[in-house]
Protein backbone atom coordinates (compact mmCIF):
# COMPACT_ATOMS: atom_id res chain seq x y z
CA UNK A 1 0.00 0.00 0.00
CA UNK A 2 1.00 3.53 -0.55
CA UNK A 3 1.05 6.17 2.38
CA UNK A 4 0.89 9.44 1.80
CA UNK A 5 3.17 11.60 3.34
CA UNK A 6 2.03 14.84 5.07
CA UNK A 7 3.08 18.39 3.96
CA UNK A 8 5.18 20.42 6.21
CA UNK A 9 2.22 22.75 6.22
CA UNK A 10 -0.42 20.52 7.29
CA UNK A 11 2.24 19.60 10.40
CA UNK A 12 2.47 22.81 11.46
CA UNK A 13 -0.22 24.72 13.65
CA UNK A 14 0.34 27.96 12.02
CA UNK A 15 -2.68 29.40 9.04
CA UNK A 16 -1.72 32.88 8.79
CA UNK A 17 0.00 35.95 9.79
CA UNK A 18 -1.57 39.11 9.46
CA UNK A 19 -0.15 42.65 10.33
CA UNK A 20 1.27 41.63 14.02
CA UNK A 21 -0.86 38.37 14.80
CA UNK A 22 -0.27 34.72 14.31
CA UNK A 23 -3.42 33.57 13.16
CA UNK A 24 -3.02 29.40 14.13
CA UNK A 25 -5.50 26.41 13.75
CA UNK A 26 -8.69 26.45 15.32
CA UNK A 27 -9.22 29.86 16.22
CA UNK A 28 -6.65 30.68 18.35
CA UNK A 29 -4.76 33.77 17.89
CA UNK A 30 -0.93 34.64 19.14
CA UNK A 31 0.97 38.01 19.91
CA UNK A 32 4.67 38.24 20.48
CA UNK A 33 6.66 40.56 22.79
CA UNK A 34 10.38 41.02 22.96
CA UNK A 35 11.64 41.33 26.32
CA UNK A 36 14.59 42.86 27.41
CA UNK A 37 16.58 41.64 30.14
CA UNK A 38 18.02 42.87 33.55
CA UNK A 39 21.63 42.12 34.73
CA UNK A 40 20.20 41.07 38.20
CA UNK A 41 23.99 40.21 39.22
CA UNK A 42 25.40 43.12 39.30
CA UNK A 43 22.54 44.59 41.20
CA UNK A 44 22.32 45.68 45.09
CA UNK A 45 20.53 43.37 47.47
CA UNK A 46 17.94 45.60 48.05
CA UNK A 47 17.02 46.41 44.28
CA UNK A 48 17.27 42.44 43.74
CA UNK A 49 14.36 42.22 46.39
CA UNK A 50 12.72 44.78 44.00
CA UNK A 51 13.06 43.18 41.15
CA UNK A 52 11.89 39.83 42.71
CA UNK A 53 8.65 41.02 44.57
CA UNK A 54 7.86 43.18 40.92
CA UNK A 55 8.08 39.55 39.11
CA UNK A 56 5.75 38.04 41.59
CA UNK A 57 3.54 40.55 41.30
CA UNK A 58 3.38 40.49 37.68
CA UNK A 59 2.80 36.43 37.89
CA UNK A 60 0.10 36.75 40.22
CA UNK A 61 -1.86 39.54 38.35
CA UNK A 62 -1.92 37.33 35.37
CA UNK A 63 -5.63 35.70 34.23
CA UNK A 64 -4.45 33.81 31.02
CA UNK A 65 -1.30 31.85 30.33
CA UNK A 66 1.96 32.81 29.02
CA UNK A 67 4.62 31.31 26.93
CA UNK A 68 8.29 32.09 27.80
CA UNK A 69 10.49 31.64 24.84
CA UNK A 70 14.31 32.14 25.53
CA UNK A 71 16.57 31.15 22.31
CA UNK A 72 20.41 31.29 22.81
CA UNK A 73 22.48 31.34 19.86
CA UNK A 74 25.62 32.17 17.97
CA UNK A 75 26.37 35.90 17.41
CA UNK A 76 27.05 37.07 13.94
CA UNK A 77 29.73 39.09 14.49
CA UNK A 78 30.16 40.16 10.90
CA UNK A 79 26.84 42.24 11.04
CA UNK A 80 27.83 43.81 14.20
CA UNK A 81 31.08 44.69 11.84
CA UNK A 82 29.48 45.86 9.55
CA UNK A 83 27.00 48.29 10.95
CA UNK A 84 30.68 49.50 12.87
CA UNK A 85 31.95 50.29 9.44
CA UNK A 86 28.72 52.09 8.47
CA UNK A 87 29.56 54.05 11.22
CA UNK A 88 32.81 54.65 10.54
CA UNK A 89 32.77 55.67 7.60
CA UNK A 90 30.42 58.35 8.15
CA UNK A 91 32.20 60.18 11.37
CA UNK A 92 35.75 61.99 9.96
CA UNK A 93 38.69 62.15 11.99
CA UNK A 94 41.83 60.08 12.09
CA UNK A 95 41.15 59.02 15.58
CA UNK A 96 37.82 57.88 15.35
CA UNK A 97 39.08 55.78 12.47
CA UNK A 98 41.67 54.19 14.67
CA UNK A 99 39.25 53.46 17.77
CA UNK A 100 37.29 51.58 15.18
CA UNK A 101 39.76 49.98 13.96
CA UNK A 102 41.35 48.92 16.76
CA UNK A 103 37.79 47.21 18.35
CA UNK A 104 37.19 45.53 15.05
CA UNK A 105 40.22 43.48 16.08
CA UNK A 106 39.33 42.95 19.16
CA UNK A 107 36.00 41.43 18.47
CA UNK A 108 37.60 39.32 16.04
CA UNK A 109 40.26 37.83 18.18
CA UNK A 110 37.48 37.72 21.30
CA UNK A 111 35.23 35.63 18.24
CA UNK A 112 38.37 33.34 17.48
CA UNK A 113 38.69 32.44 21.21
CA UNK A 114 35.20 32.34 22.10
CA UNK A 115 32.29 31.45 21.43
CA UNK A 116 29.79 34.44 21.24
CA UNK A 117 25.94 33.40 22.24
CA UNK A 118 23.26 35.75 21.74
CA UNK A 119 20.38 35.34 24.08
CA UNK A 120 16.83 36.67 23.02
CA UNK A 121 13.59 36.24 25.43
CA UNK A 122 9.98 36.66 23.75
CA UNK A 123 6.67 36.18 25.54
CA UNK A 124 3.74 34.69 23.90
CA UNK A 125 0.29 36.23 24.92
CA UNK A 126 -2.26 34.21 23.77
CA UNK A 127 -6.16 35.18 22.65
CA UNK A 128 -8.82 32.59 21.03
CA UNK A 129 -11.37 30.39 21.67
CA UNK A 130 -9.33 26.77 22.00
CA UNK A 131 -10.72 25.91 18.58
CA UNK A 132 -14.32 26.09 19.74
CA UNK A 133 -15.06 28.34 16.97
CA UNK A 134 -14.70 25.61 14.16
CA UNK A 135 -17.13 23.65 16.04
CA UNK A 136 -19.81 26.38 16.68
CA UNK A 137 -19.78 28.10 13.09
CA UNK A 138 -23.00 28.76 11.52
CA UNK A 139 -23.31 28.41 7.38
CA UNK A 140 -26.34 30.89 6.68
CA UNK A 141 -28.08 30.22 3.36
CA UNK A 142 -26.25 32.40 0.49
CA UNK A 143 -23.47 33.74 2.74
CA UNK A 144 -20.01 33.24 3.17
CA UNK A 145 -20.19 32.65 6.90
CA UNK A 146 -16.60 31.33 7.21
CA UNK A 147 -14.92 34.50 5.66
CA UNK A 148 -17.33 36.91 7.77
CA UNK A 149 -17.20 34.62 11.10
CA UNK A 150 -13.33 34.87 10.72
CA UNK A 151 -13.11 38.35 10.34
CA UNK A 152 -15.18 39.74 13.23
CA UNK A 153 -12.76 36.88 15.30
CA UNK A 154 -9.43 38.09 14.25
CA UNK A 155 -10.87 41.81 14.87
CA UNK A 156 -12.12 40.48 18.37
CA UNK A 157 -8.80 38.68 19.05
CA UNK A 158 -6.39 41.60 17.88
CA UNK A 159 -8.38 44.00 20.44
CA UNK A 160 -7.83 41.26 23.58
CA UNK A 161 -3.96 40.94 22.25
CA UNK A 162 -3.51 44.87 21.99
CA UNK A 163 -4.97 45.04 25.90
CA UNK A 164 -2.97 41.87 27.37
CA UNK A 165 0.17 43.12 25.25
CA UNK A 166 -0.10 46.82 27.19
CA UNK A 167 -1.39 44.73 30.16
CA UNK A 168 2.16 42.52 29.99
CA UNK A 169 4.40 45.39 28.97
CA UNK A 170 3.33 47.41 31.87
CA UNK A 171 4.23 44.72 33.89
CA UNK A 172 7.34 44.03 32.69
CA UNK A 173 8.30 47.34 32.77
CA UNK A 174 7.58 47.78 36.61
CA UNK A 175 10.47 46.23 37.77
CA UNK A 176 13.00 46.85 34.72
CA UNK A 177 11.65 44.92 31.98
CA UNK A 178 11.54 46.51 28.64
CA UNK A 179 9.67 45.41 25.80
CA UNK A 180 8.55 46.02 22.46
CA UNK A 181 5.80 44.07 20.21
CA UNK A 182 6.70 41.73 17.14
CA UNK A 183 5.68 43.12 13.53
CA UNK A 184 4.58 40.82 10.95
CA UNK A 185 7.89 40.37 8.96
CA UNK A 186 9.88 39.74 12.59
CA UNK A 187 7.11 36.88 13.09
CA UNK A 188 7.94 34.95 10.22
CA UNK A 189 11.65 35.57 10.66
CA UNK A 190 10.81 34.46 14.03
CA UNK A 191 9.12 31.22 13.46
CA UNK A 192 11.22 30.23 10.49
CA UNK A 193 14.28 30.38 12.72
CA UNK A 194 13.19 29.11 15.42
CA UNK A 195 12.36 25.91 13.32
CA UNK A 196 15.60 26.09 11.78
CA UNK A 197 17.56 27.30 15.53
CA UNK A 198 19.26 29.79 13.72
CA UNK A 199 19.38 33.47 14.63
CA UNK A 200 16.52 35.80 13.44
CA UNK A 201 18.12 37.77 10.60
CA UNK A 202 14.72 39.70 9.11
CA UNK A 203 14.18 43.44 9.98
CA UNK A 204 17.96 43.87 11.25
CA UNK A 205 19.26 43.93 14.63
CA UNK A 206 16.84 44.67 17.69
CA UNK A 207 16.40 48.29 18.96
CA UNK A 208 16.33 46.05 22.51
CA UNK A 209 19.72 45.79 24.43
CA UNK A 210 20.66 41.70 24.11
CA UNK A 211 23.34 40.66 26.34
CA UNK A 212 26.13 38.61 24.52
CA UNK A 213 27.65 35.21 26.20
CA UNK A 214 31.07 34.22 26.16
CA UNK A 215 31.74 30.71 26.37
CA UNK A 216 34.93 28.56 25.13
CA UNK A 217 35.08 27.88 21.95
CA UNK A 218 35.90 23.93 22.60
CA UNK A 219 32.45 23.59 24.36
CA UNK A 220 29.16 22.87 22.37
CA UNK A 221 26.22 26.05 23.00
CA UNK A 222 22.70 25.48 22.74
CA UNK A 223 21.16 26.23 20.08
CA UNK A 224 17.59 26.91 21.55
CA UNK A 225 15.74 26.75 25.15
CA UNK A 226 12.52 27.07 25.99
CA UNK A 227 10.41 27.63 29.17
CA UNK A 228 6.29 27.74 29.78
CA UNK A 229 5.11 29.40 32.48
Amino acid sequence: MRHKHASVQELLPLDDVTRDVLCLRGGDYRAVLEAGTVNFALKSEPEQEAILAGYRRFLNGLAYPLQVLVRIVPTDVEVYLAGLRDSRNARSGDIWRRLALDHEAFVRRLARERALLDRRCYVVIPAGTGGAFDRTRVAWPGRPARQDADATTLATARRTLTFRCSEVAQGLAAFGVPTRRLAAAELVALWQAALAGTPVTAGGLSPLASPVLTRPVEMTAPRTEAARA
